[in-house]
């Protein structure tokens, strides 16, 4: 695989964690609104089991922030060390030619 299209699976990579980090955001989301609508309802399995499945999503969602950090990090100095920018450039030359 050549520089330019590692750097961009790399750059896809990010996108695909965030979008799951936003996935995971929504979840907790729809588990917290569960869980007040639940409080006129009282059910009790409700109650026992949407703790343990939004503390669950928020370790995952912890974990997926930690990833997504040291990832954009690496896709970064990836893209630094490897001068993406000017291989874009010329990328963009060569195809303006062809």
């Amino acid at each position: 695989m050549d520089t330019l299209k590692k750097f961009e699976l790399m750059e896809k990579i990010v996108r695909e964690l965030e979008d799951l980090q936003n996935t995971q955001q929504a979840l907790i989301q729809k588990i917290g609104k569960i869980e007040v609508d639940n409080f006129d309802l009282s059910d009790k399995r409700l109650e026992k089991d949407l703790p343990d499945i939004h503390q669950r999503i928020a370790d995952n969602l912890d974990t997926i922030g930690g990833i997504i950090e040291y990832f954009a990090e690496k896709t970064d100095k990836f893209g630094d060390k490897n001068k993406v920018d000017a291989l874009r450039e010329q990328q963009a030359i060569d195809d303006a030619k062809s």
